[in-house]
């Protein structure tokens, strides 16, 4: 009868803790989703400096912004898949896209927020057509960005693409044409291409705006060459997919559209960062 009943008694403990363990995880559920800390990886300039702007306004909608600085490409969207933040701010469609392909990763756009025009520079030459035969153009390994750096020079009739190539998706390897015979070294990641620059090493560098700032360059006065706002490589939130329309990331995206986050990008940047359309 004893055995029986501390069977009995053993079992009833079980369900307790099992009921317990459910609510516990209800609970966990519960204060995700009425959650009002918003945590942001962000690169340090200009996207962590718009973020911090935005922090005052989106506490008058009851929400602490925290962001997490993070000064490479490929630790944010990696943080982000595995939970560590609720959305990232570094990226464009193009790489997100590239990335997702790569990696797998189940993440989706919440709303375009900034374009950084990107610029090419040279200390020895003042526009593109001076260039010379067998140029040397340090550009990043970023193979989302290929067809980015080959827009300067189709643009500028130094290169052709093979026909139908969409150019956002373009290549080295689409081109047919190479008048000059440039070569572009791709041997190095986005943050160190401006060290590339500021040596003197080939003939031009082409650097993300985000790191031409960081490096104390100004993509509109020192550039030889600059994107036009037409560019469709906006800066974007990213978040989980299905997490979208979560309220605090609604209103996080809504902020940074407003006309405050706008009027405040045009001021402090002055053309070498512009709002998204």
């Amino acid at each position: 009868m004893k055995k029986l009943f501390y069977v009995f008694l053993t079992a009833s403990l079980i369900l307790i803790l099992a009921a317990c363990g459910n609510d516990k995880s209800d609970d966990n559920k519960t204060s995700k989703s009425d959650d009002k800390t918003i945590t942001v990886g962000a690169s340090p300039a200009p996207h962590a400096e718009i973020l911090e702007e935005a922090k005052a306004a989106l506490k008058k909608e009851g929400y602490d912004l925290k962001i997490k600085i993070i000064n490479d490409y490929t630790t944010p969207n990696r943080m982000l898949s595995e939970g560590d933040i609720d959305a990232n701010y570094f990226q464009h469609t193009p790489y997100l896209e590239t990335e997702k392909k790569a990696k797998g990763y189940k993440i989706e756009s919440a709303g375009n927020v900034h374009i950084e025009p990107m610029a090419v520079y040279s200390k020895k030459y003042k526009s593109l057509e001076e260039l010379p035969k067998n140029a040397t153009v340090y550009v990043s390994n970023n193979p989302a960005e290929e067809g980015r750096f080959l827009s300067f020079f189709t643009k500028a009739g130094l290169i052709e693409l093979k026909d139908g190539v969409d150019p956002v998706k373009a290549t080295f390897k689409d081109i047919v044409e190479n008048k000059k015979n440039i070569q572009f070294n791709n041997k190095q990641a986005g943050e160190f291409v401006p060290k590339t620059y500021n040596n003197g090493e080939g003939d031009a560098t082409i650097i993300n705006s985000n790191f031409a700032l960081e490096n104390k360059l100004n993509p509109v006065k020192d550039s030889i060459a600059i994107e036009d706002k037409d560019s469709p490589y906006a800066n974007l939130i990213a978040v989980q997919e299905g997490h979208k329309d979560d309220a605090k990331i609604k209103a996080l995206v809504k902020v940074l559209q407003s006309k405050e986050i706008q009027d405040f990008i045009n001021k402090k940047y002055d053309g070498a960062v512009i709002p998204a359309k």
